[in-house]
């Protein structure tokens, strides 16, 4: 067996490993637990799975290994049966489906791993891995057995996905999300009874939006909008309105951070007719979009008028969040919470140049973001914003230096930097060689925490 395992690593082209007869016996008598390296090679050599050998799996490989070709003289071992090509069996995900979960599940564990540098970005495989599960869940939208005890971990999970959107690392949380959106999608592709079907297609329009929230966070708005489409298709099979109006209200967040004001407001508009008078989560979320639109808006149209209209909207995102049912009132996610409500007022005010009550509203909301360091860093740019509007560019930068020193390098997104360098080009049309700008600028290009102390006044 030491033998077998080490041909395979030099098949690999990997340096010979450590394993002998002591380590070897320590792994069969439970005693070590073999790293998930060792563990792909031992389920090779004897040609099962995990579990047999006493172990929780899946394999690292994400294949099957008790299905194998041997091809003689192929091998330095005689007999060893071993082919990373695997003939399908009918538990084994097709090819396509199995490369884009190893490329996630890789992704996820040199992120697990802090020494391994991993960068926290969307590269070209992730991106594809991300567009092929989107692009054969609509597949399986469009073409459609699982039990019902299945169907509530599953349930469970997303609803523990929506729970760690607050506080988990976007690229990590996004690699869970969608290796549950495609064991979701394989059960989907053969026909459930409807009442399952039903919960599957629910199921698939959150997983989708939630994975189109993460990509915006994440900086991709095309990616988004995909994913969203895709959350629309699955829950236009569900027929729960408030579901298709929670969909097209996170969607239209995609046209408002990426600079059309106009599409968020009609996005904005159609979740609000979708909700029609049904209590839920997209009838606070709508209007608080149409008011940020309308803010955003308020520069080039009629100010007074669209400075009216951005505050009625509030007025019914205040009204309809307070019909919410508690559970949805909790809910940072799938729901509309509290603290959402206060921190969008604030980007509204923000954005009106009111920046008094935007003041009032954003202290608000800061203390009751405790646990969610991107809202946390929005807010204070927001903040900083006020500062600058009343004249004040050195306290804005103190303000932003502090958000922007607080903020872990796996957070550092494109999503929450843009604002970050807008800031920065503001302050230099107004005072280019400001004293402050130094400080901000090392922190605002390095990922690393700076003194924020003394930082120039205004």
């Amino acid at each position: 067996m030491i033998e077998q395992v080490r041909a395979l690593f030099d098949h690999d082209s990997k340096a010979v490993p450590g394993i002998g007869e002591t380590l070897l016996s320590a792994y069969e008598s439970g005693l070590k637990r073999p790293g998930p390296e060792y563990l792909h090679y031992l389920c090779i050599v004897y040609r099962v799975e995990p579990a047999a050998l006493g172990f929780d799996g899946p394999c690292i490989c994400g294949r099957g290994h008790r299905v194998t070709v041997v091809t003689q003289g192929e091998y330095p071992i005689g007999g060893c049966p071993y082919d990373h090509e695997l003939k399908l069996s009918p538990n084994i995900p097709e090819p396509e489906v199995q490369e884009d979960e190893n490329v996630l599940r890789r992704t996820l564990l040199n992120l697990l791993n802090k020494d391994s540098g991993t960068a926290n970005k969307l590269d070209a495989p992730i991106l594809g891995a991300s567009e092929g599960i989107r692009r054969r869940m609509d597949e399986t939208l469009v073409s459609a057995t699982v039990s019902a005890a299945m169907l509530d971990q599953w349930e469970e999970a997303t609803i523990a996905f929506g729970r760690q959107y607050a506080t988990t690392p976007p690229l990590r949380l996004l690699c869970d999300v969608l290796l549950e959106l495609s064991a979701v999608r394989t059960a989907m592709s053969r026909r459930q009874p409807i009442d399952l079907q039903e919960r599957l297609c629910r199921m698939a329009a959150q997983l989708s939006g939630l994975s189109g929230m993460i990509m915006i966070n994440l900086g991709d708005h095309r990616l988004a909008r995909s994913f969203f489409r895709t959350g629309r298709t699955a829950a236009d099979e569900t027929g729960d309105r408030a579901l298709r109006a929670w969909v097209t209200a996170r969607e239209s967040l995609v046209p408002l951070y990426y600079g059309d004001a106009r599409e968020a407001l009609n996005l904005a508009k159609k979740s609000r007719d979708l909700a029609g008078a049904t209590p839920c989560a997209a009838q606070a979320m709508a209007p608080v979009v149409e008011a940020r639109a309308l803010a955003m808006l308020s520069g080039t149209d009629s100010k007074k008028e669209v400075v009216d209209q951005a505050k009625r909207a509030l007025a019914k995102a205040r009204s309809a969040f307070s019909n919410l049912k508690d559970h949805e009132q909790d809910d940072l996610a799938f729901g509309y919470t509290e603290k959402q409500l206060y921190f969008y007022q604030g980007d509204v005010l923000t954005k009106l140049g009111q920046t008094i009550d935007a003041e009032v509203v954003l202290d608000q909301a800061l203390q009751k973001y405790e646990d969610h360091i991107l809202d946390q860093t929005l807010i204070r740019l927001d903040q900083a914003q006020c500062r600058l509007i009343d004249g004040e560019p050195g306290e804005a930068l103190n303000i932003a230096t502090k958000a922007l020193s607080l903020l872990g390098e796996e957070f550092r997104t494109d999503f929450i930097m843009r604002p970050a360098l807008q800031l920065e080009q503001q302050i230099m049309k107004l005072d280019p060689n400001h004293p402050g700008l130094d400080a901000y600028r090392a922190v605002l290009r390095r990922p690393k925490a700076v003194d924020v102390e003394g930082i120039g006044g205004a």
